[in-house]
């Protein structure tokens, strides 16, 4: 058995150790939108309109620390951007705000920038490239790769 094409992950739910410092960073700097605050404990935040595509909450993680390097954990989050100037926008607002990028790179199939919230979650903005450009070997077998993306080049999109 395997799921249908259609099979998307509708979305996240975190735990945070502080809600305005990770609202700061998913609603004012990425840009996300609350749909709603379940008391004082969780806020549910979504793009465009959705019930929620991040939930945060603090119900068993009020001021705490990540979990250490090299245990098991959450790697990363990724939020697919509709187009390249779209994800070009948001690189920019990250970079004019000083925020700290942990990498970007081409992946064939996609353009990712890396880069970690305040609870030191991984997250991933990327876009996709058309399906038919991916690369793929002489049998048809997707073949991704992990190259440097150039930033500058990015930018130039706006």
């Amino acid at each position: 058995m395997t799921l249908p094409a259609e099979t998307r992950i509708g979305h996240v739910h975190l735990k945070v150790a502080d809600l305005e410092k990770s609202l700061a960073f998913y609603r004012d700097l990425l840009g996300f939108e609350i749909t709603s605050y379940y008391g004082d404990s969780a806020v549910f935040l979504s793009a465009g309109g959705y019930h929620h595509h991040i939930g945060l909450n603090t119900w068993h993680s009020q001021g705490s620390s990540p979990p250490p390097v090299g245990h098991t954990g959450l790697y990363h989050v990724a939020i697919l951007l509709p187009d390249r100037q779209s994800l070009a926008r948001l690189v920019k607002r990250l970079l004019d705000a000083r925020y700290p990028l942990q990498g970007a790179s081409d992946h064939g199939v996609s353009e990712a920038v890396y880069l970690a919230d305040p609870d030191d979650n991984g997250i991933e903005l990327y876009v996709d490239r058309p399906r038919e450009s991916w690369p793929k070997d002489a049998e048809g077998n997707l073949q991704m790769f992990t190259r440097p993306l150039d930033l500058t080049q990015l930018l130039a999109e706006l």
